[in-house]
């Protein structure tokens, strides 16, 4: 695929991840490489933290405990950007105040209520899921580790499309709104999902069609979520992504823990 060159990977990693990757050029162009690379960032974090799962197991812990260091890394591995995006966007939604004065709680550099709630929920949904599938066997959690990783960097793709305008002239969300054509969009999602479904199918039964399920229904989630945000904010932000992210990463998790 053309998307994948170069400078597009480096935007990827350098944006999404805190591996230490400089990112050479910030244009239109390049931010769109970049996102339609987003779910190889969010590949190569997924498998980074199922590795400290599966290494915790195998030095003595329970699932517990591997669900815990499965659930930091991610965290870790972005500097715990997307958990704040997700805190300030609660607190945004939450204030039930018009869109420019959500957008300035949004920029503080405090947390509400709203945030440290839904902040909790969140990660203890994430461990408590991947301590369930841990406790199955160390290649259920983690395969579930990185499809819910891809499922969330794949979200801050869709959500990058053409006709998802920015709430606010700088930032993140100001350098990747509507860089990405609709079709692309369309076939780095159908070969992600396709790409959890081969995951899934690893555990054998119907590993395929749940793993598949579970990116679905994150990327379905985390659509709704973006549609709210952009009706009440006007558009997306970094804080969105963020928040776009961890929705679609706990919604596959949650779903893989079904069934």
């Amino acid at each position: 695929m053309t998307f994948l060159n170069g400078h597009g990977l480096r935007f990827a990693f350098g944006t999404l991840t805190v591996l230490p990757v400089r990112v050479t050029r910030w244009d239109r162009d390049t931010a769109r490489a970049g996102m339609l690379c987003a779910p190889l960032a969010g590949l190569v974090v997924g498998v980074l933290a199922a590795s400290a799962g599966v290494l915790s197991l195998l030095l003595g812990s329970g699932p517990l405990l591997a669900a815990v260091a499965c659930a930091a890394v991610p965290a870790v591995l972005t500097r715990g950007l997307h958990l704040d995006g997700l805190a300030d966007t609660a607190d945004g939604l939450g204030s039930a105040k018009p869109a420019d004065d959500a957008l300035r709680i949004m920029k503080r550099s405090d947390i509400g209520p709203f945030g440290v709630i839904t902040l909790l929920f969140v990660l203890l949904a994430q461990v408590a899921v991947l301590d369930q599938l841990y406790a199955r066997g160390w290649a259920h959690g983690a395969v579930a580790a990185a499809v819910a990783a891809v499922a969330a960097r794949l979200a801050l793709t869709l959500a990058s499309h053409r006709g998802v305008p920015a709430a606010r002239p700088e930032g993140l969300g100001a350098a990747v709104a509507e860089t990405v054509p609709g079709a692309a969009a369309a076939a780095v999602g159908v070969v992600a999902v396709a790409g959890c479904a081969g995951a899934g199918a690893l555990l054998g039964g119907y590993g395929a069609a749940h793993h598949a399920l579970a990116a679905a229904t994150a990327l379905a989630v985390a659509h709704l979520l973006l549609r709210h945000c952009v009706r009440r904010f006007g558009g997306v932000t970094g804080d969105v992504f963020g928040a776009l992210a961890e929705t679609a990463a706990t919604t596959a998790l949650v779903v893989l823990a079904l069934g």
